[in-house]
């Protein structure tokens, strides 16, 4: 298991909802008889967070911002991308999935982006690489299940896999390593929209040229009507990407 990975997901954990929010709440209510404004402050804080955040208002005003730094590409584009190759960006594994013998496959974040990696290498004539380890240690790389539902499910061959990476910066340095002895510079990288600012950052750093291919944008729908303001338990886990997002982002540049 990779130290790394290991902390900087259990520090995630504590900045990302929900317990951003249950542990200000906790810590609140703990404190309302010894501190009892203290507590009652820290209370209303947690849980107006955990309430916020789960709004779709809240959700679509911080996926915003990162989904429109990189436009779709234009169907019309595809075809002539001037590119080398299209790369692939992991996204966590179904562990031990049942209905699939037991072995480890694709998660659903993972599935929408080799959806949009097959089109596009099939209609830019494009080979593929995927690039995604085991930062747990345990069972096959998010690299070898992606080869192998894009080869399954959307038979599109995979030319090149990147199975040690933990983390986006990794995936791109270990790419790198990859590619640009070949000569392969020029890549389309396909990721979700929300996740591209710091994807294109993390692969220019690393040497390529990279034209975005983002999917899976969430917050594109514009207006707003009476839902988008009230909770819904799947926009916390949205608002939860954003926030990954932007912490990621100071991350990287605090890092260099």
């Amino acid at each position: 298991m990779s130290f790394s990975w290991l902390m900087t997901n259990f520090l995630a954990a504590f900045l990302l909802p929900p317990l951003n929010g249950l542990l200000p709440a906790v810590l609140g209510f703990w404190l309302l008889r010894r501190r009892p404004r203290l507590g009652r402050c820290l209370l209303g804080l947690g849980l107006a967070l955990l309430w916020a955040l789960a709004l779709p208002v809240v959700a679509k005003a911080l996926l915003r911002p990162l989904e429109a730094a990189h436009p779709p590409l234009p169907a019309a584009a595809r075809a002539g991308l001037p590119v080398d190759a299209v790369v692939i960006l992991g996204a966590g594994r179904y562990r031990e999935a049942p209905e699939f013998g037991g072995g480890d496959d694709v998660r659903q974040l993972a599935l929408e982006r080799l959806r949009y990696g097959a089109l596009l290498a099939r209609e830019a004539g494009k080979p593929i690489l995927v690039t995604g380890g085991k930062p747990d240690g345990e069972g096959i790389s998010e690299a070898e299940a992606m080869k192998a539902a894009l080869e399954r499910d959307f038979r599109v061959p995979v030319q090149w896999t990147e199975e040690t990476s933990a983390n986006t910066r990794e995936n791109a340095v270990k790419s790198a390593a990859i590619l640009l002895p070949q000569g392969v510079g020029r890549i389309a990288l396909v990721t979700h929209a929300f996740h591209m600012p710091r994807a294109v950052a993390a692969f220019e750093a690393a040497g390529f040229t990279v034209t975005p291919a983002p999917t899976a944008y969430f917050a594109q729908r514009q207006g707003l009507d009476v839902f988008d303001f009230l909770p819904a338990y799947p926009v916390m886990r949205e608002s939860g990407f954003a926030l990954h997002e932007m912490i990621g982002l100071v991350w990287y540049r605090w890092r260099g």
